[in-house]
């Protein structure tokens, strides 16, 4: 039973299909013969369906993934500095090496250091995530920082990796999108773009914003994951009591979560015993994000929220996606009720 969703969700059948049909269309979109432009009119066509699916009315520039789209805008953004909260994926820091830091406060972004941040000398560039991975926790909530952002000359930039296709995007300059935390294939994104205008353009592919030829097959399987993005196997108020279920025991920091990444702290057992129990009685779940699930230190992410070492130490991370049964939700409760007696 997969309840890692998070890390990487199934690919679904959709996608698959639309992927076939791209693997037949084999010419480079960027050549000018017949071929050629008939894979560039199929490239255009999955462009305009991923905007719409997402109802962007910016521009998209297709990547490898989240991590490429995250480089791209944190490299080639026109701002001076940057600005990230203290909770975002790693690969924010990679990209974005002496970015300044800003505290949370209550699972949310500390407004007070922001402020002090955003009155340094010219126009910052502030990466905030969405959806936090390891906690469910909206960090960048509609009109919450984007507004303060925007007041002070900033871009905006939102990691939605974990949320687009779940939650309408919010309000910003520059949107992050993975096509594998949804159903899509691994291996392709996008960097949804307000204005091209905002980015320092490299030549190549892509109006000339990133290098490398498109991977159709992917980008066409990635919209048709998109445009199937509501269609789970569980409802939302299946999801929602499953959320509520474990509402004495789940690690939320902040006001809101969504309903579909819960962090778990067992009362006693330690985050890696109950890994090993939980997989040995068939469930796949995870202790953080997949990127540092591996390791036994303490989740930066977690620190940074302020969770005490003690609760950090026993929490997990349960993952819901579109392939997830009511079954299955149902058989992982009594799991859990059955590790805790």
């Amino acid at each position: 039973m997969y309840l890692d969703h998070a890390a990487t969700s199934p690919l679904r059948p959709e996608a698959r299909a639309a992927m076939a049909d791209g693997f037949a269309i084999w010419a480079n979109p960027s050549s000018p013969h017949a071929e050629g432009r008939k894979a560039k009119a199929a490239l255009e066509d999955a462009r305009e369906r991923v905007k719409r699916a997402l109802a962007w009315e910016g521009e998209a520039i297709f990547t490898s993934g989240a991590s490429e789209a995250l480089a791209i805008a944190l490299g080639r953004a026109k701002a001076d500095r940057r600005i990230v909260s203290a909770v975002e994926h790693d690969a924010v820091f990679r990209a974005a090496p002496g970015a300044e830091a800003v505290p949370m406060r209550d699972g949310a972004v500390d407004t007070g250091a922001l402020d002090a941040a955003l009155a340094g000398q010219g126009r910052p560039l502030v990466a905030i995530q969405q959806l936090n991975p390891e906690t469910g926790t909206l960090v960048l909530q509609q009109g919450s920082a984007a507004e303060r952002l925007r007041q002070a000359g900033g871009l905006v930039l939102a990691d939605c990796a974990q949320s687009a296709g779940k939650i309408a995007l919010p309000e910003c300059d520059m949107a992050v999108v993975s096509a594998h935390k949804l159903g899509g294939p691994v291996g392709v994104g996008a960097l949804l773009v307000r204005d091209f205008a905002m980015l320092e353009p490299v030549g190549g592919h892509e109006r000339g914003y990133r290098a490398g030829t498109e991977n159709l097959p992917a980008i066409m399987g990635f919209a048709a994951a998109l445009e199937m993005a509501g269609d789970w196997r569980t409802d939302a108020a299946q999801r929602e009591a499953f959320a509520a279920a474990f509402r004495a025991v789940r690690v939320a920091p902040g006001e809101e979560q969504a309903p579909h990444i819960l962090a778990l702290a067992h009362p006693a057992m330690s985050a890696q015993a109950l890994l090993i129990r939980l997989d040995a009685m068939g469930f796949a779940v995870s202790a953080g994000s997949a990127c540092s699930s591996g390791t036994l230190k303490k989740s930066r992410v977690l620190d940074a929220f302020g969770v005490a070492d003690e609760i950090a130490a026993r929490t997990i991370r349960v993952s819901l996606g579109w392939s997830t049964t009511a079954e299955e939700l149902e058989r992982f409760v009594a799991a859990w009720t059955s590790l805790c007696q």
